[in-house]
């Protein structure tokens, strides 16, 4: 779909709106904690592989138990030209963890590199000079490579970084507070030989220069295992190097759903492969080849490490998993490339007595989790199995009626409903403190194609019959299929149904837009009769002309009827006609729940899969479709869980099937599908949990959760 970049919101104090900065980075790291094995012979990197198994052996015993799965920080270059009034949010970052703050910042140089990473310092108590360093959570795993292991309390963080351990008694201190979860890293950075400074809004963070002592390969069971050795621990991050490709499995041609076309009008290409869009009514001819798919991905693991020539030398090996590898000095750093298979990610974690760090080359990266990360909030991941199929699961588990939790649609460019962004800077610029990507769009005129509805106001109107999820701020929640039933009724009493409230889907009829739309209509569709009604009277009617060529002001105290192919109804609603407007929701109950937010198909009600793809207009090449999958759905105990499902390990994602399947045994009794392939993306922190944000495309909406403290 579209390729993503990221602005921030830099800290100001909780009474001032966001501003929006914005700096350049791509940190995607798997920081893991593995048990130590012994310590195993070096290899030296000009050796051909041979002799490997005694290698594998002794390595295969260093297996990580904790590893994240998750993605960085990509922020753009520059200022963002327009700041968005976020008057329509209630809950506005809470910049901070405790109270009596001195120094704060958006910025950590770590060993030169310049990170968007969040950061505060304060007193230790009310009467000490020490300062305390508190970082953003997420921000610090991806930018360094501390793990940060499984827990059951959101005050107490266990981390894992080469030898230094702290878990238990000693986990770190944290606290969520706003969109951010901040640790107490004073104590973890002098254990780990770490010199902290702040000057300015840069926390300066450096260690002492390591250097690369050997570089060894293995075979093991499930793949590739790269050693690199340490003279001592030092700071590593993995990032990914290649544009977002193609699914492992090719798509039907043609794949893409017409609502969303992946064609721009002018410079036709063929349509991106791993992105399964909504499959009703085409804008543009879609006859053209797919691209050829691509074979592999590179891989960039980027270690704060000097590297002798000495050990470049020689060649390295490859295999059917590790296509490539590539060890390159950077300076005062290394850069230990891999290239794998699609699908595959390097599952890479330190070991310390000796120093190392290992970067295994396996189909099943992921490593289960589970972080309370704040009350009410729970992040997890874990592998869910069908069959024989694994398939990579990361998602959140919210409790709506947690003191201080709310749950809001969000838009990419409020307040208009016309625009896209990366989810990164959608939920940011929100301050929310966790996201998922929502409904479906129109790629090229970016506006929304489906329900969406916040505080009793439609933005958009459902479509098609479409799946939609609906709440209030109780923590009453219901996910159905949607219509809303419209008619105006003229003093003759003749009906005339609408078709669609404030939507970007042409079809043929009536379609209504209120000032939920916008100030102006402009028409969508060649040849349109526009009817304005204002105060429940038909004041004007006139030809649209040509599309998006004329501008009609929508009155306050009314709204504009758009006539489509069908004109018969314009003799009914001819200048002073008095109108009677009534207005429905089908199920009903959804007329009473503020939020709407639709997707769809529909995937499990009452504990049960009901999938009925067709019943909501999408085509049989969608449903067949395998890809990365967003989903929405709600537990026995009420709790929502807001879910990203990844390639099953060694092949493709699932399709609708098998995502029903997978909601249903993680407890589901409801869940929706929301948009997925590149739109896929699952926000918390700062920070995507399920894939690197460069691979993330931009979306319209998502569902937004708030913290307040």
């Amino acid at each position: 779909m579209k390729r993503n970049l990221s602005s921030w919101r830099p800290i100001l104090s909780v009474s001032i709106l966001p501003v929006l900065a914005i700096a350049p980075s791509l940190l995607w790291n798997q920081p893991g904690r593995a048990q130590e094995g012994e310590r195993v012979g070096l290899i030296h990197a000009s050796r051909a592989r041979q002799g490997m198994n005694s290698l594998a052996d002794s390595e295969s015993r260093l297996k990580p138990t904790e590893i994240l799965t998750d993605s960085s920080l990509e922020r753009t270059s520059a200022m963002r030209q327009r700041i968005h009034s976020l008057s329509n949010y209630r809950f506005l970052a809470q910049s901070v963890p405790p109270s009596s703050i001195i120094r704060q910042g958006r910025q950590v140089s770590l060993n030169g590199r310049i990170l968007p990473l969040t950061w505060t310092q304060q007193p230790a108590n009310s009467t000490s000079g020490d300062f305390r360093t508190w970082i953003a959570d997420v921000g610090l795993m991806q930018s360094a490579g501390v793990d940060l292991l499984s827990n059951a309390d959101s005050a107490k963080q266990p981390v894992q970084w080469f030898s230094v351990s702290l878990t238990g008694a000693q986990s770190l201190a944290a606290q969520a507070t706003g969109p951010y979860r901040y640790l107490d890293v004073t104590d973890f950075a002098r254990l780990a030989g770490w010199e902290i400074s702040a000057d300015g809004n840069i926390l300066k963070i450096t260690s002492q220069t390591a250097s690369v002592t050997g570089i060894r390969q293995a075979e093991i069971e499930s793949g590739d295992r790269i050693v690199v050795d340490l003279d001592r621990p030092t700071p590593w991050q993995v990032n990914f190097v290649d544009k977002p490709s193609p699914s492992p499995t090719r798509t039907p041609n043609p794949p893409d759903d017409p609502t969303k076309p992946a064609i721009p009008a002018k410079t036709p290409a063929a349509p991106n492969l791993e992105t399964p869009d909504d499959p009703t009514k085409p804008a543009l001819p879609l006859q053209i080849t797919p691209a050829a798919p691509i074979a592999a991905q590179e891989w960039s693991i980027a270690i704060d490490a000097k590297v002798a020539p000495a050990l470049l030398q020689g060649t390295f090996s490859t295999s059917k998993q590790l296509i490539s590898l590539k060890v390159e000095p950077d300076g005062a750093k290394t850069k230990v490339k891999v290239k794998i298979p699609l699908g595959w990610r390097p599952q890479v974690f330190s070991l310390g007595n000796p120093n190392r760090l290992v970067i295994d080359i396996r189909p099943d990266w992921l490593v289960e989790k589970n972080i309370v990360w704040a009350p009410g909030v729970q992040w997890r991941q874990q592998y869910q199995n069908l069959g024989t199929a694994r398939f990579p699961v990361v998602w959140l588990e919210v409790n709506p009626r947690q003191a201080g939790v709310k749950i809001l649609p969000i838009l990419s460019n409020p307040p208009t409903d016309q625009g896209t962004a990366p989810l990164l800077q959608t939920a940011e610029v929100s301050g929310a403190a966790a996201a998922i990507n929502a409904g479906f769009f129109n790629r090229i005129n970016r506006l929304a194609l489906g329900a969406i509805r916040r505080d009793n106001k439609w933005l958009s109107g459902p479509i098609l019959n479409r799946g939609a999820i609906a709440w209030n701020d109780r923590g009453e929640f219901a996910i159905d299929r949607l219509t809303l039933q419209e008619t105006v009724i003229t003093p003759a009493n003749q009906i005339l149904p609408i078709s669609h409230l404030n939507s970007a889907y042409v079809q043929p009829g009536i379609g209504r837009y209120n000032l939920d739309w916008g100030t102006t209509y402009t028409p969508l569709s060649g040849n349109e009769i526009v009817v304005t009604v204002a105060g429940d009277r038909v004041v004007s009617q006139s030809p649209g002309g040509a599309v998006g060529t004329t501008t009609f002001t929508i009155p306050a105290n009314g709204y504009i009827l758009a006539l489509r192919s069908d004109f018969f109804p314009a003799d009914q609603l001819s200048v002073g006609t008095l109108l009677r407007l009534e207005t429905n929701t089908v199920p009903a109950d959804f007329n009473r729940l503020p939020y709407i937010l639709g997707g769809g198909p529909v995937l499990v009600q009452n504990s049960r899969v009901v999938l009925d793809a067709k019943a909501e207009g999408f085509s049989d090449a969608y449903v067949r479709q395998t890809a990365i999958r967003s989903a929405i759905g709600r537990n026995a105990a009420g709790n929502l869980l807001i879910v990203a499902v990844h390639n099953r390990a060694g092949g493709a994602g699932p399709n609708f099937a098998e995502l029903a399947q997978i909601l249903q045994q993680m407890g589901a009794v409801e869940a929706l599908n929301l948009d997925g392939g590149s739109s896929t993306s699952l926000y918390l922190g700062g920070s995507l949990l399920d894939r690197p944000p460069s691979t993330a495309a931009r979306v319209h909406n998502a569902i937004g959760i708030f913290i307040q403290p």
